[in-house]
């Protein structure tokens, strides 16, 4: 076999172990400085430790381990959870809304903790970064309450976008859904994920964010699931999700 073979590319056990979508990176570690994982039928305590994917014999608590089968999860996300699955601050989380025995899954991308909507979840941290990805990964679409009617030329701004501390941000599409006197609701496509990026972009014009829900991601709806429930995604809506370009609405 040649020594170029991938089958030959070692990685840290850590990472082995997040890439079979057992356990986080970080709980993998924990997991094997506490003596837990065995390479080849001896104990590894080093989380770095070169382990070739799918060659090297991992036991995890004398089970041995095989690569898990994917798993992809929608939470509509209510108001007030942080995306973490422990929180220093000893804050709600998003994982107050899951089983415990669910197993190890991790959020795909984030909501901020004032946001609302559809968050994934998955064992699959390739899978994760095909949809966060910047160029390819699919778009977002929000729908999010604001503390004044804007006009058109505010819209084409909010597109053609701002500069902010080093960042450029903007919107690929944004449309008013409704107003009142003072407020309004727009849809805002995002076909990029920046930190804040919505109401970093809306402060920009000295306009307040009164509520931002996440309402689809690519060909996938929120729809009709109720605040805090969650389902696992079919096979079906896992491909729509991979291989849905980019929305021009």
């Amino acid at each position: 076999m040649n020594a170029s073979d991938t089958s030959l590319k070692r990685h840290g056990l850590a990472r082995v172990l997040s890439k079979m979508g057992m356990a986080s990176r970080t709980e993998a570690a924990r997991l094997i400085a506490q003596g837990f994982v065995r390479v080849n039928e001896r104990i590894v305590r080093d989380p770095e430790h070169p382990t070739r994917l799918g060659i090297d014999r991992i036991q995890l608590k004398q089970q041995q381990l095989s690569k898990a089968e994917r798993r992809v999860l929608m939470l509509n996300k209510p108001r007030g959870l942080v995306c973490t699955r422990h929180d220093e601050k000893a804050r709600a989380t998003v994982y107050d809304c899951l089983p415990n025995e669910m197993g190890w899954l991790a959020p795909v991308g984030r909501l901020d903790k004032a946001s609302e909507g559809l968050l994934l979840f998955t064992n699959d941290p390739e899978f994760a970064a095909r949809i966060t990805d910047s160029e390819s990964g699919p778009d977002k679409t929000y729908h999010v309450q604001i503390n004044r009617v804007p006009d058109e030329s505010l819209l084409r701004a909010l597109q053609q976008g701002v500069a902010d501390n080093g960042e450029f941000l903007s919107a690929k599409n944004v449309r008013i859904l409704r107003h009142g006197a003072k407020n309004a609701w727009l849809e805002i496509v995002l076909d990029e994920g920046r930190n804040r990026q919505i109401r970093r972009l809306l402060q920009s014009f000295d306009i307040d964010v009164v509520r931002l829900i996440r309402v689809s991601i690519g060909a996938l709806p929120l729809a009709s699931l109720a605040k805090g429930e969650h389902r696992f995604l079919s096979d079906e809506e896992i491909v729509l999700l991979t291989l849905t370009p980019t929305t021009n609405s």
